[in-house]
């Protein structure tokens, strides 16, 4: 009876975990461009200019990159570091093994704009 229990338990807390594991997939919807602060429109034309051509930003889909959609509302980013303004700074500014460094190509002001853009996704 005692190892029923226990398996029941163990059963319990796979359950547990598997129905954790399928509710990070879900992922709220981005911010509608219509609610945008103007730090965070200035974002999203920057995310224009210098990402679109490689990153989705309102879709699942990947294109050359990966999609940006839920970037921060994730807790590791696709490579397993923090999902957090550093670690997704260093890779705009340093780019990684498939994409361009493009630190240099944006003012601070516009690399502030973009995070601002992308903590809306």
């Amino acid at each position: 009876m005692k190892q029923l229990a226990k398996g029941l338990l163990c059963l319990g807390v796979a359950l547990a975990f598997a129905a954790a594991i399928a509710g990070c997939t879900k992922l709220p919807p981005p911010t509608p461009l219509s609610e945008l602060n103007p730090q965070q429109m200035r974002g999203h034309d920057v995310y224009q200019a210098h990402c679109a051509q490689c990153h989705n930003d309102r879709t699942n889909d990947p294109l050359q990159g990966q999609s940006l959609r839920g970037i921060f509302k994730k807790q590791y980013l696709d490579s397993g570091a923090p999902a957090n303004d550093d670690r997704v700074m260093d890779a705009v500014l340093y780019g990684r093994p498939m994409m361009p460094a493009m630190g240099s190509q944006m003012t601070p002001q516009q690399r502030d704009d973009l995070l601002a853009y992308l903590h809306t996704l």
